[in-house]
């Protein structure tokens, strides 16, 4: 019986490499115009770091996270998100003594046992950053100005910036105690994820999604009318910096994202032509993980894009590039020591940086033109055993069909000047 990939799971084929290196890319030269240099953590880490950095409240914690026990009977989970990874080497390797203010990103798969739906698998890839060290609010601006401005530079121009602030331990209680106030009288009609937050963390019932808590909830206090002094100073602040930068936002209360570290600034950027599932990239600030993994306490912000979800946005609107397999020459052989000769050149040209192929399944000369074509190659070198005794090839524009012998000799510079032209 054919062996097929576990569900959730997506193969990333050779012709959909290239759609995710052009993501990639893009992905690693906005980070270079901003200063955040590449981090790259194990795939799994030791259980605790994620009950301790994410809370034992959260879906992913709770409900979605891979666990096991190693030979050593240590619990290891594979990594469901990478902050608190990113938290753990940043404090591990002191990267705090190098800068007043460390700025870093990843790109990588995480692991989720989730309902596997359209650009959401149980393994994933994203894309996020970390700021640590600055507890002023233009890094908040700067990270979210940065998300922004890679979405649009991939393409996508429907997008909507949704703000909130979600306080901190000091104002949090007092939100917290308003918003179980207003809820406690509906528990009953909640579903029942969110009846075993009421306790736990109420502050989640803003975020379900179930149509049900969604119309009980409405009319909740917001927690703006909650902010202590400085957490309001940081939002108004924080809103002054992206409205001068020319980035606009909408301030959404209920905004208050799914993992229990945020502090202050929550935000998410989302791309309406998904429909109900359109959130492509989520952050915020989060003051207290630092310290909750071990560190000083450390002000820092980040944010998380959904790859797969990106490349579903980029499909959609056909806005991926065209990708080509083209190759500067393909090099066809009449004969065995047509051969040994044509091996020779395809090395000493691939040497030079020169795209080169040559026939490797004994076609006959009809075949390897059209494997020459499929590529496309821009050039065809036929070489026979007359053209072994003399030194020469016979060589084929592919656009024009001219064609001519020349000494094999001259191929690389040849080729070489067409390149350059």
């Amino acid at each position: 019986m054919l062996i097929t990939g576990p569900r959730g799971t997506k193969d990333i084929l050779p012709e959909m490499s290239a759609n995710w290196q052009y993501i990639e890319q893009t992905v690693r030269d906005i980070c270079q115009l901003y200063g955040f240099k590449e981090i790259r953590t194990p795939v799994f880490e030791h259980t605790e770091l994620f009950l301790r950095g994410i809370g034992e409240t959260t879906d992913i914690v709770s409900k979605e996270m891979y666990t096991f026990n190693d030979r050593g009977e240590r619990s290891l989970t594979l990594r469901p998100e990478n902050t608190a990874a990113v938290v753990r080497a940043y404090l591990e390797h002191k990267l705090y003594t190098e800068s007043l203010l460390t700025k870093l990103f990843y790109i990588g798969p995480m692991f989720r046992y989730d309902r596997p739906q359209a650009g959401r698998y149980r393994q994933f890839h994203q894309f996020g950053v970390e700021a640590l060290g600055s507890k002023g609010p233009a890094i908040d601006a700067e990270v979210i100005i940065l998300a922004v401005q890679l979405l649009e530079q991939l393409g996508l121009t429907d997008l909507r910036l949704y703000l909130n602030s979600v306080g901190c331990p000091e104002c949090r209680p007092v939100y917290r105690a308003q918003l179980q106030e207003f809820l406690r009288e509906k528990t009953d009609n909640l579903c029942v994820d969110c009846q075993s937050r009421f306790d736990r963390n109420p502050m989640r019932i803003l975020d379900c999604k179930n149509q049900r808590c969604i119309e009980e909830s409405k009319g909740a206090p917001h927690i703006s009318d909650c902010l202590c002094d400085d957490c309001s100073a940081h939002f108004e602040q924080l809103k002054s910096l992206l409205t001068a930068a020319g980035t606009s936002f909408t301030l959404n209360p209920r905004l208050v994202r799914g993992l229990d570290y945020y502090t202050k600034t929550a935000f998410e950027i989302q791309y309406a032509p998904l429909g109900s599932q359109s959130a492509v990239c989520g952050g915020g600030r989060y003051d207290g993980l630092v310290a909750e993994c071990g560190g000083q306490s450390t002000p820092s912000i980040g944010f998380a894009i959904g790859l797969e979800r990106i490349l579903l946005c980029l499909e959609k609107q056909g806005l991926l590039p065209d990708q080509t397999n083209a190759i500067d020459i393909f090099i066809a052989t009449i004969g065995e020591e047509a051969q040994k000769t044509a091996f020779k050149l395809l090395c000493d040209l691939r040497k030079h940086g020169i795209t080169a192929d040559m026939d490797f399944m004994s076609k006959n000369i009809k075949g390897q033109m059209k494997q020459a074509n499929k590529y496309p190659a821009r050039f065809v070198a036929i070489i026979g055993n007359d053209e072994v005794v003399q030194g020469k090839v016979m060589l084929k524009n592919m656009q024009s069909g001219i064609q001519e012998l020349v000494d094999i000799s001259v191929i690389q510079n040849m080729l070489q000047v067409e390149m350059e032209g």
